[in-house]
Order: C-alpha cells, then structure tokens, then sequence
C-alpha cells in the first residue's frame, strides 16, 4: 500500500491539507491519503505532497522526526499549481545540502504510476535488507587486498550487520557429523539437485559425501547465528577436510540465501543486494578475459547457484583438483553485471547478454562469455571494484541504481 501525506502553508486559501485535490485523484493510483498525520510515515511506500508554496520552513521544521521513522529516501510529490513544484526544488536541494536520499515525483499521471511502480520496488528490498546479519567464516582470502568493508556504512544505509566466525567453528560442525546421515551415499544419491553421482570418476564420487557435509555443517552455522547469507574463506577447505564448499554454496544459494566465495565481503553484499532488488541469485564471478573493443568478456569461478542454470555436472575443484566443483550452464539472454564498494561509495551496474557458456580447461568451472558496452568492459581495465563481480539474469540495472542513490 502507498501512502501520501501532505503539507501545505496557511497563507493558501481555500487549501484542505487533509483531503486529497483533484491533482490527487487524477494520479489513478491505488493510494492511503493520510494528509496532515504523519504518525504512521515509514510505515510502508511514503509520499509527501508538497500542496503549495511556502512549505519549504514546516518541511524543514518536520524532517529530523521523520528521519526518526525510517530510512527511506524522501519522496516529494509536486503538482503544477500553487507553486507546489517550486517548493519542492527548494526543499529538495536542502536535502542534498544535507546528503539526504530524496526525489521530486513530478510529470504525467502515466510517468508518476511508473515511477512508483519502480520506487516500491526499491522499498521493497530495503526492507528485505534491513536488520540482516550476514556471517563472515574464517578471514577474507590473502589476495583481496582491496575488498575491505565499512561496517558503518553497511549498518547506516543497508540496515545490515556483518557477523565474524572462526574457521574453526565451521570445522567443528564438521566434525561433529561424522556420523550423521551427511556421510551417507544414500542420502547424497537422494538429492535432486545432485543429478545422478553414481557414474561419476571414483575420484570425484568419493568426495560427495564429505562436501554434502560441509553444506550440513554450514546450514548448521547458519541457524546457530541467525544468518541471512555468508561468506567463506573457501580455501582453508582445501587443506583442513581436502574438500570444496562448491556444492554447499551452489545448494544454498539456490535456497534463498546468499552464500558467497573466498570470504569476499563486498561481492556477498554485492549479492544480497542484487538478491533483494532483482529476486534473483547471483553467480559471483572473476572476469577471465577481455576484448576492450567488442566489449566481450569471459567470467568464470568454481561454483554457481543451482537456481541460476539449466543444467550442471559435478567435477574437481578447477585449482586443486580434489573435492567438488560445479560447472553450471547459465541460459543465454539478458543479464546485469553488478558491484559495490565496501564501503559503498562506488557501485559498477551495466546490463548485457550473456552469448554463450564455456568450457575451458584452463579456467574456473562455470564459465561464461558476455558481451557488454565496449566502455563498460574497459572499466575492468581502468577503475574496477576489486575482481568479482556479480552476474545476475535479466535486466534490472534501474532497480539497482534506485537502491544505491
């Protein structure tokens, strides 16, 4: 439901701030008009109709309650008369002065629809986002030397809150299901998403059952903690249990949560955010190779959301050669390539088509080839933000950019 609340100044005769005008009900939009009662501002979609001039001072006067209320970005609502939309302007660039998120709804009936069609979606993933945790299990990897995170900025503009867990308490999960059903061949061979392991390579068969557990100990992790979504400094993996989190991040991902590589903290929240505002997982992804003037580029990493691919097959880990990996085959069409800072002061949003799905042996497993604007692919050359990148299907860059303002 959408709500608009109004404000007015006495100086305009004839003005009722607590019943909609005629500018009101020709908007045609389902609506709550809740006029001068501001008590339940935030409450969902919130709109100020800025009903006439001179409204700039009771604005003013009003603003540090309603930033009390919620985190939402103001959103002004102008007509064409009572010098309504010059006020706006005004009150506006006061809130830019301040580095408050805001917006002038303002143009034809058709326009203003659509824009709040667009804006409740963006309301839609704030809310999904506020008052997560996500956990971080083990340190960031040693080479993401510029994937640090303001934990601050995170909490301010996102709502989320970052959660530190030792290695060692995954590997205690771990431990403890020694002789749980997660060691079971039976239950593995039960899985639907596995496909059918019994004629895979002995090898690669008899890691199965211990990378079903690392996904056991991880859901194990995930309730103790209250998580929305993780991510893993995967590689410790490899030396404690000789085994993968592929399989576990490629499952749980494809169960709603955000389960990310390398203890990589901005392209897990690059996820979530994808995640909340297109509905969608990501596949976190390293660009392999560029062609700066057709703006082609291969991504490719060792895992992919099983909700994201028509199809996968179980293989090695692509550096190591042991445990499990994914190779997923992601349908070809539209996609966003999407990034935020850890701080979140930079984000990269660019929408493209992924032509087609790879199978290198001197790459990652899931492999996949882009083509992008040629500028956008020269910015993995000039300015990125850290190397993994988020690919998420479809076209929903103004979602995203709307999120991020």
């Amino acid at each position: 439901m959408l709500s608009i609340f109004a404000i007015s100044s006495s100086l305009h005769q004839g003005t009722d701030v607590d019943s909609p005008d005629s500018f009101i009900e020709g908007l045609d939009f389902e609506y709550s008009f809740k006029g001068s009662d501001f008590s339940s501002y935030g409450e969902d979609l919130s709109i100020i109709y800025v009903m006439t001039g001179g409204t700039e001072g009771v604005f003013r006067d009003l603003l540090p309650w309603l930033l009390e209320k919620t985190r939402q970005t103001v959103l002004l609502l102008a007509s064409d008369h009572s010098n309504s939309l010059a006020a706006s302007v005004e009150i506006l660039s006061y809130l830019r002065q301040r580095r408050i998120r805001g917006e002038i709804l303002h143009g034809k009936p058709s326009y203003i629809r659509s824009r709040l069609e667009a804006l409740g979606k963006v309301e839609s993933a704030r809310r999904q986002l506020e008052h997560t945790t996500f956990g971080v299990i083990g340190d960031p990897s040693d080479w993401l030397i510029s994937s640090e995170v303001d934990r601050e900025a995170l909490s301010e503009r996102l709502g989320i809150s970052i959660q530190y867990i030792p290695m060692e308490e995954l590997l205690e999960e771990f431990s403890s299901l020694r002789d749980e059903v997660a060691e079971s061949w039976d239950a593995v061979v039960r899985d639907p998403s596995l496909g059918n392991p019994t004629g895979l390579p002995s090898a690669l068969k008899e890691s199965i059952p211990g990378a079903y557990r690392i996904y056991k100990a991880l859901k194990g992790l995930i309730s103790a903690y209250g998580l929305n979504g993780f991510t893993i400094r995967c590689f410790d993996l490899l030396t404690a249990v000789k085994n993968t989190g592929c399989l576990a991040l490629a499952k749980l991902n494809s169960e709603g949560l955000t389960a990310g590589c390398e203890g990589d903290i901005p392209a897990m929240i690059s996820m979530a955010v994808g995640r909340a505002a297109c509905g969608v997982s990501g596949f976190q992804a390293n660009p392999s190779s560029i062609d700066p003037e057709s703006g082609e580029i291969v991504f490719s990493h060792c895992t992919v959301p099983l909700d994201m691919v028509s199809g996968h097959e179980l293989d090695t880990h692509f550096e190591s050669g042991i445990g499990v990996g994914i190779r997923g085959h992601i349908p070809e069409g539209p996609v966003t390539v999407f990034k935020v800072s850890g701080d979140l002061s930079r984000h990269f949003v660019c929408e493209g088509e992924l032509v087609s799905n790879g199978n290198r042996p001197d790459l990652c497993r899931t492999q996949v080839l882009l083509k992008l604007p040629a500028e956008a692919a020269r910015y993995f050359l000039n300015e990125p933000i850290g190397n993994h990148h988020i690919i998420l299907p479809g076209h929903c860059a103004s979602v995203l950019e709307d999120l991020l303002k």
